[in-house]
């Protein structure tokens, strides 16, 4: 937190003045509104500033050059997270022609306008983790998009049950795809990864639902094959079926994964069929097994019978000797010289 900050200054030592709701940060400037319920975003911001955070307000509706009330030509990072926003309208955030980074994470988004990040074309990483959650917003984000060069995008926590495919543009470096609804991905969405300008795509895909059934085996095949490309990989698991729930991704074998006939496939054909064969060999051996004791019958009791008589003779044996070494008499005389 800011408290930790020691170059924390007040707003009437603040280069360029400071929002009263805000603290300011020298070295590099940074401005911090936390939990003031502001309804707009500040309008006396230093010019110098180069991080600002705003958190737990109620900016309901960013409009267009919103940032914008001072020119801020140095503005590189822009958090907006817990603000409440529904609504981004064209161009709100004009005037920020440095900006890099921009997190909207954990805002319920109802609109986004085709021209809402129009003005900052250097805009790198865009973090939208749980702000999709309200309304379904890949068509309108695919056109607010479409003009941007992002290397990195968060979609973490909204829900997701597919590869949101146009909302990747060419040259994306990053995606964070973390706890979603995704149970795989698809072969139809393996491809479009495979695309020229995606080929260098690394994904993060951990705390998804995964379902380890027939329809995973493309997905568990290029993850193999594409092992560099998912940094969490290793970490995988399965979350379905119940034989499965828990299981390593890649400690399975593609072609052993269950298929169920509303699946469309062979149910588990491979693997039933392996169950049968060795279920049928154990059947034959018991029976060759069962056919040699009843063919051998007397032979079998023969031996029986000889090795109760020799057991009986080892056993009389024994006792006989037992009967001599206890005899006093026999002691005594053996011992008399």
């Amino acid at each position: 937190g800011l408290a930790l900050l020691p170059l924390a200054v007040s707003p009437a030592a603040a280069p360029g003045g400071c929002p009263s709701a805000c603290y300011c940060v020298t070295t590099p400037e940074l401005v911090q509104c936390r939990y003031e319920r502001l309804e707009e975003p500040p309008k006396e911001l230093p010019v110098t500033v180069h991080n600002l955070s705003i958190f737990g307000s109620n900016l309901s509706v960013l409009r267009p050059a919103a940032f914008a009330a001072r020119p801020l030509p140095d503005l590189r990072l822009l958090r907006l997270r817990h603000d409440n926003i529904q609504t981004i309208e064209d161009m709100a955030l004009q005037g920020l022609p440095a900006l890099r980074t921009l997190d909207l994470s954990h805002n319920p988004l109802l609109w986004v306008a085709a021209g809402a990040f129009a003005g900052v074309p250097l805009l790198r990483t865009l973090q939208l983790n749980q702000a999709l959650l309200a309304a379904p917003l890949e068509e309108q984000l695919a056109l607010a998009l479409r003009n941007l060069s992002l290397r990195r995008l968060e979609l973490a926590g909204n829900t997701l049950r597919a590869l949101p495919a146009t909302l990747l543009p060419a040259g994306l470096e990053e995606l964070d795809l973390r706890n979603n609804s995704l149970q795989r991905l698809t072969a139809a969405e393996l491809r479009s990864l495979e695309a020229p300008g995606l080929r260098g795509l690394r994904l993060t895909l951990g705390a998804n639902p995964l379902s380890c059934d027939c329809a995973l085996r493309p997905f568990l095949a290029w993850l193999r094959a594409a092992i560099a490309r998912v940094p969490d990989a290793r970490n995988l698991r399965c979350a379905g079926p119940p034989p499965l729930r828990g299981a390593t991704l890649l400690r399975l074998r593609p072609e052993g994964l269950p298929c169920t006939a509303a699946e469309g496939g062979e149910p588990g054909r491979l693997e039933t069929a392996s169950y049968v064969f060795f279920g049928i060999v154990l059947a034959l051996i018991g029976i060759v097994f069962l056919m040699v004791l009843y063919l051998n019958r007397r032979g079998i009791k023969r031996w029986l019978h000889n090795l109760r008589e020799a057991c009986r003779d080892q056993m009389e044996g024994y006792h006989y000797r037992y009967e001599q070494d206890a005899d006093p008499h026999r002691t005594s005389t053996i011992g008399t010289p």
